[in-house]
């Protein structure tokens, strides 16, 4: 008979696996929302991944961020179908753009954008991936790149959106965390 081994696991994976979990609910629940273009949702569970990037750090954001689109795809039934593939791209370009903020403000020695700026930024990096897996992969037609500049415009408004929801969380968590 072998010996039982046990994986073990640090205070970090406990919190990837809570915030990946809220992100892939609040995922869930944004691809039962109707949408005015295809394709195109809020961004609401991206708050998640700004959140984790700005109080834990870029890594963490990362996987909660791959996550959240890996698992997320499984349980609505689109993995590897054009949406998880447009959607694992659009994480990908969020997650490296975050990255080189994140790396550049770590050099500087101090966050060089805030929540605002980094919601803005992942939300167009997202719509960019996503748009050219679908010009490249599955509409490669001239006529598509007339939405583009839609597109990103969308997404510049939601990563607003995204961004004020992640600065008052932030302060929100911050209040009680020295009121406590």
């Amino acid at each position: 008979m072998g010996s039982r081994r046990s994986i073990q696991t640090t205070g970090d994976d406990h919190l990837i696996a809570a915030f990946a979990a809220l992100a892939i609910t609040v995922h869930i629940a944004e691809s039962a929302l109707p949408s005015p273009f295809p394709g195109v949702k809020p961004g609401l569970a991206n708050v998640v991944t700004l959140l984790v990037m700005c109080r834990y750090g870029w890594r963490m954001a990362a996987w909660v961020s791959l996550l959240r689109v890996l698992l997320g795809s499984v349980l609505i039934g689109t993995f590897l179908s054009p949406a998880f593939f447009m959607s694992a791209a659009g994480a990908l370009a969020s997650i490296l753009v975050l990255g080189v903020i994140y790396g550049t403000s770590q050099y500087l020695g101090g966050w060089a954008v805030g929540p605002l700026g980094l919601g803005i930024a992942a939300a167009m990096a997202h719509m960019s991936g996503q748009f050219w897996v679908a010009y490249t992969l599955f509409v490669p037609h001239a006529g598509l790149l007339t939405v583009y500049p839609v597109l990103m415009t969308l997404a510049a408004a939601l990563g607003v959106v995204s961004g004020l929801l992640t600065r008052g969380v932030l302060a929100r968590l911050n209040s009680t965390s020295t009121a406590s």
